[in-house]
Order: structure tokens, then sequence, then C-alpha cells
């Protein structure tokens, strides 16, 4: 028995001591716990507020002026554009730039006093980009708000204030918002983690030793590593989005070649990042932790799960230098809400930035000599 138990700690020993030596593995055993309970704890908030907000006050009177004021105030959204019309408000909520718009009708003043009888109507119209169930919850919370210097307080209003206009989303099916997001998720997952592992598995074979005495460059063997799996990443958009439109009728509103042309785009980019951690891990098993430390935020900060407004400033910095931010801001886009490219240009800028930067990080650590 006591020869079991020394052969036991013998083998403990070993273990614990090959996890010293390997300081990635022993950083994620810290790390990865850390991560989650920062954004889960702190990052991630449900109660959105500070909505960007957009107004067309036709009225422009002294009551028009404070029904934005006490919008505002609410904290719910922020005010960030004004313009003419309703339908500049409708362009806005096209391109994504807001998710609220507040039209205040010219008779703005008659239809408040109208709103005390039950038979009166609303006084002014949000129109709620309801895509996600929860910006169109937290923008329903408003249609019961009472203006501070109404002129008669003291008899409350029959009907609500706000009308509420539902764009995109006017069933509120959930699977309608989550179905395009799950795009560029498991293209997170796949194209980093299926092209890190490939390089290493290599690596760990050997079978980088023939191409020492090539003339091959860096650049060119890279590029050659990544471009069998952008088919790959083209077949899964293709079979994700047709299970949503058969099993979940997520509709496709945009041109089907622009959904395909930003997939292609944050393929190549998230092919970038697999090249880049293969320069970093050591064996395969490497390679997935920090598949997963890297798949962990990107999921959780960038808007897929939770509404992008909702979290504090600071997280959305770091959102804002992942990919998937930008893809799920695209990939929703066009096909929720039918808008082109053209009408989303940063974010594809900021996708051909993040490819750009990990690409050269990654050939610069590339080396064709074996350690």
């Amino acid at each position: 028995m006591n020869r079991c138990f020394m052969r036991l700690f013998a083998i403990m020993r070993k273990e614990v001591q090959q996890l010293t030596r390997d300081r990635l593995t022993l950083g994620m055993v810290v790390g990865i716990p850390m991560m989650q309970m920062i954004l889960f704890g702190y990052a991630i908030n449900t109660d959105v507020r500070h909505l960007h907000a957009a107004v067309a006050d036709a009225a422009r009177t002294q009551l028009s002026r404070q029904l934005v004021a006490d919008v505002q105030a609410t904290q719910v959204v922020d005010v960030i554009r004004r313009v003419q019309t309703a339908e500049q408000l409708r362009q806005l909520l096209d391109r994504g730039d807001i998710a609220v718009g507040i039209v205040i009708p010219r008779d703005f003043e008659k239809r408040l006093q109208e709103s005390r009888r039950r038979d009166g109507r609303t006084a002014a119209q949000l129109l709620v980009d309801g895509s996600d169930p929860i910006v169109l919850g937290a923008a329903r919370g408003l249609t019961g708000l009472r203006l501070s210097q109404d002129t008669d307080r003291h008899e409350p209003p029959r009907v609500p204030l706000f009308e509420v206009r539902n764009f995109y989303n006017p069933e509120r099916r959930s699977a309608v918002f989550v179905v395009p997001g799950l795009i560029g998720v498991i293209l997170t997952m796949t194209m980093a983690m299926f092209t890190a592992v490939a390089i290493v598995r290599e690596r760990e074979r050997g079978n980088l030793e023939m191409l020492i005495n090539t003339p091959v460059s860096s650049l060119e063997l890279m590029i050659g590593k990544v471009l069998p799996f952008v088919a790959i990443g083209l077949v899964q958009v293709t079979l994700i989005m047709l299970l949503g439109m058969w099993l979940f009728h997520v509709p496709v509103s945009g041109r089907v070649a622009d959904v395909y042309l930003a997939a292609l785009l944050f393929i190549a980019a998230n092919l970038t990042l697999g090249l880049l951690i293969s320069t970093l891990a050591q064996t395969q098993f490497q390679a997935m932790q920090m598949t997963i430390f890297f798949f962990l935020p990107s999921i959780l900060l960038s808007g897929f799960m939770f509404p992008f407004e909702g979290m504090p400033r600071a997280a959305q910095y770091i959102a804002e230098l992942l990919p998937l931010t930008h893809f799920v801001r695209l990939i929703r886009g066009i096909m929720l809400r039918g808008a082109e490219l053209g009408l989303m240009a940063g974010e594809l800028r900021a996708l051909a930035i993040f490819m750009a930067v990990t690409m050269a990080i990654a050939v610069l650590r590339f080396s064709k000599r074996l350690d």
C-alpha cells in the first residue's frame, strides 16, 4: 500500500512540475476564472442605459424641448443627433447609428392635451430598433414618462405619451436577433482554432522541416496555409444561413452578396488571429487554450448576447478591438435592417485594420527555422 501511494505521489509531483514549467497553462488556470468573473460581474449589464438616439422635433416649443430633456434625464437614451424628419431618423436606424428615434409632431401640445381623453392620441412617437428584444423593452419603458413642466400635471394622461414603432423584428422573436450573430460566434471559434492547431500540429510532427529549404517566403507560406480554411468558413456561413431561414424563419433583408463579402473579411481577420496564436503556442493544447482565452471576451463583449450600450465605457473600448463586435453589427445590419455595406464602412475598416495588424505581427514572429 505504501508503495502504491509513493508511486501516485511521484506521478503527481511530475505533473505539478510540468505544469509549473508551462507558464501559458499556469496563466490560463488563473486568467480564465478572473476574466469570467470580471466580465460577468462588471462588464455584462442587461439594465440597458445610454442608447444612442436622435430627435426630429417639428414642434420646436418649450414643451417639446422639455420632453427631450426629460427623456434624456431617464438615462435610457442619449440624444446624439437632431434631424428634420422622421425619414432621416429611419435612415439612421437602417445604418445602425441609433437605436431609438424620437418623433415630435408639429401639433405636439395639442396632442398632449388630447392624451388626457380616453379617445385621445399619443403625443409623440418612438422609432425603435427592435431586433434586440432587450433594447425594445428598455424603450417601451419611456411610454409612461410624464413631462416635468406639463402645464396640466394634476390630470394624468389617459393614453401613453409615446407610440412605439418596432422595426426589424415586429414579432419580437429572439431567434431573429440571435442567429445572425451566431455566424460570427461560430466563425470566431472555428477559424482561429483550426488555423492555430493545424500549424502547431505540423510543427510538433516535424512536417515543417520539408519547407526549410524551399524558396517560399514566410508570407507566402502563411497565406497558403489559411486559404483552404477560407472555403471552410464560407461553407459554414452558408450552412448557418440556410438552417436559420429553414428552422427559425430568419430573414435576409439585405443582399446575400453583402453577407458573403462581410463574412469573407471577418474570416480573414480570424485566420490571421489563428496564425498569430500559432506563433505563440508551443503545443496544440496551448493553441486551444489561447483561442478560448480570446473567444470568451469576444462572445461576451461583442453585443451578441448583451446590449453593447449597457456595458461600461471601459468595456466598450475593449470590445471595439475585437473583430466579432464589428462583424455582429455588419451581419445584423445586412440581414435584419437591409443595410448596404457602404453604409457601414467604419465596421469594414476596423476589420481590415485588425487583419493587417495581426498578419504583420504573425509574419514577423514566424520563422521557417526550427527551434
